[in-house]
């Protein structure tokens, strides 16, 4: 079986990764059993100290069925539009009326904005 992640390249992970656990109903990633943190875990596996302290970066499905997202600190400014974005499903599809999905996709489209406002 193969496994994957998903990692998307930014310069502040530590929002991204607090807003997508919201938005998607994921959580973030809790440290290896046996340390209090994940900068506990990284210094216990030699990882240096300027490197550490960088906040939150991973989520997690909680269910187990979503693929990991890891927020991939880089040095580099964004230079042009992303080639991978995530779509969030609203509505239950098909199975509703179209008015009814519309509905659903404009309330949770709200809720999206009302969440990044609040974590600016």
């Amino acid at each position: 079986m193969t496994t994957f992640q998903i990692v998307v390249d930014c310069a502040n992970p530590d929002p991204l990764a607090r807003f997508w656990a919201a938005a998607l109903g994921y959580v973030l990633e809790p440290a290896p059993d046996g340390y209090d943190g994940w900068d506990a875990y990284w210094r216990a596996v030699g990882v240096p100290e300027d490197e550490l302290g960088q906040g939150e970066d991973c989520i997690v499905d909680p269910t187990g069925a979503g693929p990991r997202i890891w927020f991939q600190e880089v040095p580099e400014p964004k230079t042009m539009k992303n080639r991978i974005h995530l779509d969030v499903r609203a509505s239950r599809g098909r199975r509703d009326p179209l008015n009814r999905r519309r509905t659903d996709i404009d309330a949770r489209a709200e809720e999206l904005i009302a969440l990044a406002s609040a974590r600016r």
